[in-house]
């Protein structure tokens, strides 16, 4: 971190300017963070930048729990930006704060409480030098383990600093201090605390309300000044461990955090946290709308289907991930073809899958039929939801005409847009229909090509026409018959590019 040269280096120095020893020595962080954000409300600043959709529920019980002074903890399942909420608490600290310089745990110059920083005081006084940390530098962030002890969350006795300074192994001098002292004056977060054995939490409780601790045998007085945050998966609290129950008394809140209620609130955080905005030379990127839509409702539908485990949940990652191998995809077949703009299809989504499976936790059901089964199944549902949302299919009936008397067209995945044009365009009233989705007729064909495939790959998902194996669409009459009902059945099984098939009848 740059330091201003007008910030004071030295404890006489630091006297003189509004760091008073008044205000250090009686302000703790919790107060700083409170008086930062109190500062942000009055002034209608949003608290926590890039956090989507919990403006109302999640956001104002977390700043209640600042306002409070509260150690707190968010529970929810993976992938709901708990992390990131913890790690935005920095912006709620000050810009630069004083510490003794050299000290491990950044004494406060008023009150140091390690025993280096005290005789350094007392020896140097007004000349003790100091030095500065930025927000950043006082969050330290660490991942609950089965195998985390109190040595490295408190800290052990170190005998190579005893044997060199000639110290007593009891002394504080010989104290490698862990991570929690190390946040001192700062914000500490343990993600997934279930996780952390029982013992050591009740070591952590035990700093955290009586400041003080054994180290191999010897007490240390540590009152630290630390905000301390936590974030755990509700199913953790039984399928790995628990929070032992003083330690979760002393927590002052309980924020439960969720996934996105709506799909557009799913697009918007989709939209921040996918690598979509990519530089290829003399290739520009359009991702259409119904494209984002679709994505989104594929971890929408995960959610709700009963052969996806819902105590685990669905990461918002799936569509993040899904969305940056949607781009890749159409990215490779542009760079193939020469093409000036890169438009991902609705084929795309497929060939993102391996995106999508690993993602998935499935119940019995699912894990019989399979995750490649199950995610096809999901994009086909997505795909049938995003339709309705563009389309009537009652007013399709010249398309479904066309190929109820005989019309037949094939569409690569991997085919130019210049090559597959031509033929969708020659279906009768198709062209017509892409004034719905904005397409107009001095587009580029890329653009015209994905908007023309949603249209017949709706009317696929609502079985009102069939497409083959070979990505031929055709009359509903002419696909084989499913083996199973609804959106998973051999309809779904045949609605990718066929190099994402294995085996016999399509698929295992």
């Amino acid at each position: 971190m740059t330091v201003p040269r007008s910030l004071p280096s030295t404890l006489g120095e630091l006297r003189r300017t509004e760091f008073s020893a008044d205000r250090l020595r009686t302000r703790r962080v919790k107060d700083e963070l409170r008086e930062n954000l109190i500062r942000k409300l009055r002034n209608r600043q949003t608290v926590f930048p890039g956090i989507v959709g919990y403006d109302d529920s999640v956001v104002p019980q977390i700043a209640n729990a600042i306002l409070s002074r509260h150690n707190f903890i968010l529970l929810g399942l993976r992938g709901q930006a708990k992390s990131r909420i913890l790690r935005g608490l920095t912006a709620l600290l000050d810009a630069h704060m004083p510490y003794v310089s050299g000290c491990e745990i950044h004494d406060n110059p008023y009150d140091p409480i390690c025993r280096r920083c005290r005789e350094l005081v007392a020896t140097a006084g007004d000349a003790a030098p100091i030095a500065y940390l930025g927000p950043e530098q006082r969050y330290v962030e660490k991942l609950a383990t089965p195998d985390v002890t109190i040595a490295d969350l408190i800290g052990d006795v170190d005998p190579i600093k005893a044997a060199r300074g000639g110290h007593e192994l009891s002394s504080e001098l010989t104290v490698h201090y862990g991570l929690l002292p190390r946040a001192n004056r700062g914000i500490f977060a343990m993600n997934e605390l279930p996780d952390l054995a029982g013992k050591i939490q009740v070591g952590l409780f035990n700093i955290m309300q009586e400041a003080d601790v054994q180290i191999k045998g010897y007490p240390i007085r540590l009152p630290l000044d630390v905000m301390l945050v936590f974030s755990a998966n509700p199913e953790d609290y039984t399928a790995r461990g628990k929070i032992v129950t003083p330690l979760k008394d002393r927590i002052g809140s309980e924020v439960r955090t969720h996934y996105p209620a709506t799909v557009e609130e799913g697009i918007a955080i989709t939209g921040r946290e996918a690598w979509t905005e990519r530089a290829a030379a003399g290739m520009a990127l359009n991702v259409p709308a119904y494209i984002r839509e679709i994505v989104e409702r594929i971890a929408f539908c995960a959610r709700d289907d009963k052969k996806v485990d819902k105590r685990s949940g669905v990461s918002q990652r799936l569509p993040i991930s899904c969305m940056e191998n949607v781009v890749s995809n159409a990215e490779r077949r542009a760079l193939r073809h020469g093409e000036r703009i890169a438009v991902p299809r609705v084929a795309d989504i497929y060939a993102a899958m391996p995106a999508i499976t690993g993602k998935l936790e499935l119940e019995y059901e699912g894990e019989m039929k399979g995750a490649d089964f199950v995610a096809r199944e999901l994009i086909h549902a997505a795909i049938a939801r995003t339709f309705d949302q563009y389309f009537d299919c009652a007013s399709m009936q010249q398309v479904i005409q066309f190929f109820d008397l005989g019309g037949e067209v094939k569409v690569d995945d991997s085919a130019s847009a210049t090559e597959v044009w031509p033929r969708l365009k020659s279906i009768q009233g198709l062209p017509e229909q892409l004034t719905s989705l904005h397409i107009k007729p001095r587009d580029a064909a890329e653009v015209a090509v994905s908007a023309a495939e949603f249209v017949l790959e709706g009317l696929c998902a609502h079985k009102r026409i069939g497409r083959s194996e070979e990505r031929v669409f055709m009359a509903g009459e002419k696909q084989p018959r499913r083996a199973e009902a609804g959106f998973g059945g051999r309809e779904a099984r045949e609605a990718e590019p066929a190099q994402f098939r294995r085996g016999r009848g399509g698929y295992n």
